[in-house]
């Protein structure tokens, strides 16, 4: 394995330089980074600049030299070199700027993965099923849309528009809540199985329950002041149990099953001395520091009961207090939504639409988190829609094919339950090719980035770029791609030794 690495190590890291010396080149072609100095008046002045920005970008020497130049700087000074334009260092604007990147992408490619993974592994669940072609065309759909038009339709209606519904009381109309009943419900009929009658009557049940649901937000405000409560938590976090139950033990499994259940009684009890700890002086290492105590301690109840399978009860009751973690964490956001909605600065406008943060805002950890989700839910959403596509037909399609196979048919007639063989059996093989899918799609969200920030107004590094080609300063677009190429070539690593972790058939290296 070791040797494998070093070797792909040092294969990416030839691929980076024959990049960059391309990309390099087709820089010093683009345009005349002195072209900005005409609108300079003052000859002395003018001079004066063409000097420094020539002494910046070393336009006095031939391109090949330049670019060697460049190269030695990166590799034994890690120095980008200077901004033509304001002469800063081009290491300070990454420093700035890739956390803006990163956590955009971070957040668009782990919603696109999971929820396109689920549903691509759903449809094939049920193949040929209304549901099915539902999900079918709505992917093509939103695959098929340009992510600028995207992005200013997102900008327009999930911002400014849903702001002013806000501002008015957040009622919903009669004709949405209809539309929305009779969407849900045609939703829920193809979604469901069996005889006509039995698809009617849940897509109808499905309905009631929407117009009833719209109706009792509506009435209440809760979009304006949301949360769940003491019993809509207990609630929820029950379903997350026997929903991890059901998947990944089923419910014979005793011990495991006694392993979550415990766990998630642990979780509601905690629920409520808890919000005394949130209400204090909280922070993100207090956030992680609880999450890691609530596995620890869900782990020992699993080890504790879970007898002679005591790693799959410790699995199972983990996974059910990350969930349930995580539900705590949105309920305690949601009951900090209305002092940060209703806060002087944000004026009851809290989905924003420019920038990455509201930095004249002050207040507790809860109303920077919600101030950061605020900035945060347009341009994921975006990059999401087009992403989660993708990810829904590469998922089903390597589903259907694992499925397919003689040893799913030889587990099924071993007298298998369903879910083993769909879970133990088909799920890891099929999640083999989008490894690669993922490595790749990475490099490619980042580009999409540079569509997204520029509509939504971020200072990440797709604005870098644009800025770098609008002032043909090869300093920040060459920054942009070495960043671009080195996560391209880590995540692209990865993914082989990912393969040998989801399938042991396969040696790395060999």
């Amino acid at each position: 394995m070791f040797v494998y690495i070093t070797r792909r190590i040092i294969a990416g890291a030839f691929v980076m330089v024959g990049a960059s010396f391309i990309v390099y080149l087709l820089m010093t072609q683009a345009g005349d980074p002195l072209a900005f100095t005409l609108a300079i008046t003052n000859p002395t002045q003018r001079a004066s600049v063409v000097e420094e920005v020539t002494r910046t970008l070393s336009l006095d020497v031939p391109p090949v030299q330049r670019y060697l130049e460049w190269l030695q700087r990166l590799v034994f000074e890690q120095d980008f070199g200077l901004v033509s334009v304001t002469q800063q260092p081009v290491s300070d604007e990454l420093a700035r700027r890739i956390p803006m990147t990163l956590k955009l992408v971070t957040a668009a490619t782990v919603l696109s993965v999971v929820v396109g993974v689920i549903t691509g592994i759903i449809t094939a669940l049920r193949q040929y099923s209304g549901f099915d072609y539902l999900v079918t065309f709505t992917t093509f759909l939103f695959f098929s849309l340009p992510l600028f038009w995207v992005a200013v339709i997102l900008k327009a209606w999930g911002g400014i528009n849903f702001n002013d519904w806000l501002r008015d009381g957040a009622h919903f109309s009669p004709t949405f809540v209809i539309a929305m009943a009779l969407l849900l419900g045609v939703i829920g009929t193809s979604f469901a199985g069996g005889s006509p009658f039995r698809r009617l009557t849940i897509g109808a049940i499905t309905a009631a329950v929407t117009v009833l649901l719209l109706a009792w937000v509506s009435a209440n405000q809760w979009l304006i002041n949301p949360g769940f409560g003491p019993i809509v938590f207990a609630v929820l976090s029950v379903g997350i149990a026997f929903g991890v139950i059901m998947v990944l033990t089923g419910w014979g499994n005793v011990r495991a099953r006694n392993a979550a259940l415990i766990t998630c009684g642990i979780g509601i009890v905690s629920h409520f001395p808890l919000q005394a700890v949130f209400d204090g002086e909280f922070n993100i290492w207090m956030l992680f520091g609880l999450l890691a105590v609530g596995l620890a301690i869900a782990t020992a109840v699993g080890f504790l009961v879970g007898g002679f399978d005591k790693g799959q009860s410790a699995r199972t009751a983990a996974t059910v207090a990350f969930l349930m973690g995580t539900l705590m964490f949105l309920d305690r956001m949601m009951q900090s939504w209305s002092e940060y909605s209703s806060s002087s600065v944000i004026r009851n406008r809290p989905i924003k639409t420019i920038g990455d943060r509201e930095a004249r805002l002050e207040g507790s950890f809860w109303v920077i988190a919600n101030n950061t989700f605020a900035h945060l839910v347009l341009p994921t959403i975006a990059l999401m829609l087009i992403s989660v596509a993708a990810y829904t037909r590469y998922s089903r399609a390597s589903m259907l094919e694992v499925l397919n196979q003689d040893y799913i048919r030889t587990a099924r007639a071993k007298g298998l339950t369903e879910r083993t063989v769909v879970i133990r059996h088909a799920l890891r093989n099929a999640l083999i090719p989008l490894a690669t899918i993922v490595a790749f799609d990475i490099s490619g969200i980042i580009g999409g980035a540079v569509i997204t920030e520029t509509v939504f107004q971020w200072d990440g590094m797709g604005r870098l770029f644009v800025d770098g080609l609008r002032d043909i300063d090869p300093n920040r677009v060459m920054a942009f791609f070495v960043v671009t190429g080195t996560f391209a070539v880590v995540f692209n690593l990865l993914a082989d030794i990912i393969y040998a972790v989801l399938d042991p058939r396969i040696r790395v290296g060999e």
